[in-house]
C-alpha cells in the first residue's frame, strides 16, 4: 500500500513540475489532498474550506523551505508570488470537508469538546473551528493529521507563526491530543 502511495506521489510531483497554470496545478494538489479538497490519504490534510490567506502562507513557507515536507517543497518550487496567490485563492474555493464518517466515541467527543474550550482552540480557530484569515480551518480535518500536527506543535517539531501553538499545547497530554483530534475530526 505504501509503495502505491509513493508511486502516486512521485507521479503527482512530476506532473506538478510540468504544470504551468493554476488550472493545471490544482488537480495535482488534489491527487494527494483529495478530490474537491477532502483528503482520503493518511496524514495528508484536507484543503477544502481553508482560508486563502492561510493557504497562501503555507505554500509560501513550502516554496521558501521554511516548512519542510520534501514533496511539497518540490511542488512549490518555482511558483511566483502571483502563482501563490492564484493557487491559494483557487484552493480556498473548494468545499469544506465533511466530518469523519467513522463512528464517534461519545466519551472521547465529550472530553475533546471540553479540551477545545479549556485550551481555547475556539478563541483563534473560531467557535465553529472554521478558521479565518491566516488561521486554519480545523473542523472536520483528518483525525490522523490533526493528532500528528498537534504533537508536532507540542514538541516544537513544527513551528507556528509566533509560537502560540507550542505554548498552548505545552500542558496538553498525549491522551488529550488524541481526544482533541477525535472530536475535531467529527466537529459539526
Amino acid at each position: 500500500m505504501r509503495l502505491v502511495a509513493a508511486a502516486g506521489l512521485a507521479l503527482a510531483a512530476g506532473a506538478g513540475l510540468r504544470a504551468q497554470t493554476v488550472g493545471e496545478r490544482v488537480p495535482v494538489c488534489l491527487a494527494c489532498h483529495g478530490e474537491k479538497g477532502q483528503s482520503a490519504t493518511p496524514e495528508v490534510p484536507s484543503l477544502g474550506g481553508q482560508p486563502a490567506p492561510y493557504l497562501l502562507i503555507q505554500i509560501y513557507l513550502f516554496r521558501e523551505g521554511q516548512r519542510v515536507v520534501p514533496l511539497m517543497n518540490q511542488m512549490a518550487k518555482g511558483l511566483s508570488d502571483d502563482d501563490l496567490r492564484a493557487l491559494s485563492d483557487s484552493l480556498a474555493k473548494l468545499p469544506a470537508p465533511a466530518p469523519s464518517s467513522e463512528a464517534p466515541d461519545p466519551a472521547r467527543i465529550e472530553r475533546g469538546r471540553a479540551a477545545i474550550t479549556r485550551h481555547r482552540c475556539n478563541s483563534c480557530h473560531g467557535l465553529d473551528l472554521a478558521g479565518r484569515d491566516n488561521i486554519p480551518r480545523i473542523a472536520a480535518q483528518r483525525e490522523d493529521y490533526l493528532a500528528r500536527t498537534l504533537r508536532e506543535y507540542k514538541s516544537n517539531a513544527r513551528h507556528g507563526y509566533d509560537g502560540v501553538m507550542a505554548e498552548v499545547l505545552g500542558p496538553v497530554t498525549d491522551a488529550e491530543i488524541a481526544d482533541l483530534a477525535h472530536s475535531i475530526a467529527r466537529y459539526r
